[in-house]
Parts: C-alpha cells; sequence; structure tokens
C-alpha cells in the first residue's frame, strides 16, 4: 500500500507549522488513514530548535481537541526534500525559503497550504498565505486553526485517489 509523507514548514516551526501537523495528524485519524500518510513539520529558521510549540498555539489546539504538546521545533534540511512526497509552506516567504535549498529535481513537491482550501470555502476564497501569530493576540491562533482545517480538509481530499489500492 503507497504512503504519502507530508512535511508542514513555516518559520519557527512553533505556531503555523505545528498546528498543521496537529490538524493533519488528527483528519487522517478520523479518516481512518493512520499509516498511510505520514506527517511532519520544519521550520526554514534556527531559533526554535528542540522548542514545544507556542503555549498560545498549544493551548487554541487543545480547545479543538488537538495536542501539539509532544511536537518540539526542527529546521527543514536538505535530506528532507528527498525524504517528503510534499513540503508545505505557510507562506510565501517560507516557500521562496525551501526553493532556495530544494534541490531543482524535487521542485514539484513544494506548495502553499492554503492552495488546498475546497472552492466552496468562500471564507478563504483568494487567501494565499496562513499569516504568523506570534507577535499578535489569541485571535491570530484561532485563524491559524480555522485556515489549517479547511486546508488540511482540502489536502486529504486531494490526496485520497494517490492512497487508492
Amino acid at each position: 500500500m503507497k504512503t504519502i509523507s507530508i512535511c508542514f514548514v513555516c518559520l519557527g516551526n512553533i505556531c503555523r507549522s505545528p498546528t498543521a501537523e496537529g490538524v493533519m495528524r488528527h483528519q487522517v485519524r478520523e479518516a481512518k488513514l493512520d499509516g498511510r500518510i505520514a506527517i511532519d513539520s520544519a521550520g526554514t529558521g534556527t531559533w526554535h530548535i528542540g522548542d514545544a510549540p507556542d503555549e498560545r498555539a498549544q493551548r487554541a489546539a487543545a480547545k479543538r481537541g488537538y495536542d501539539l504538546s509532544a511536537l518540539r521545533g526542527r529546521q527543514i534540511a536538505v535530506p528532507d526534500f528527498e525524504r517528503f512526497d510534499l513540503l508545505i509552506a505557510m507562506d510565501d516567504a517560507n516557500l521562496a525559503a525551501l526553493r532556495q535549498i530544494c534541490p531543482p529535481e524535487q521542485r514539484d513537491k513544494l506548495r502553499l497550504l492554503m492552495e488546498f482550501v475546497p472552492e466552496i470555502d468562500h471564507r478563504w476564497a483568494g487567501e494565499r498565505e496562513v499569516p504568523d501569530p506570534y507577535f499578535g493576540d489569541a485571535a491570530g491562533f484561532e485563524q491559524v486553526l480555522d485556515q489549517c482545517e479547511a486546508a488540511c480538509r482540502g489536502l486529504l481530499a486531494a490526496l485520497h485517489p494517490q492512497l487508492a489500492p
């Protein structure tokens, strides 16, 4: 059976990408696709290597039933481009950072998370990026969750044909 591996990427790997990882893990589990989709997250920066996700991200996620507490920040590395089928950035700046270090033959694996929001979800129509909530208030972390939930639903739907036996 085919397995698909995904890495969500933001700047520090303590807010957006671990939130996307937690949301996607939950949706994969609910879809009974554990073992079929491998999920990880990383940051383009080095500031938070080994750190747990931001407390505000963990609190917001916990209110919706997502546990981010076991996740730890790490930096994206060149071997990740071979290891993962998709590397999904939260914004254009991190997508550009990925392109700078990505081997040319792996560039087709790079995507933005918001590309996967289903067209019927008009709330996020035209949005390309998941904004960094780090310097904001709790509302920013709620928005990140809203966007990740919508985009991960679309991502899971997009992956279904590839998971067929």
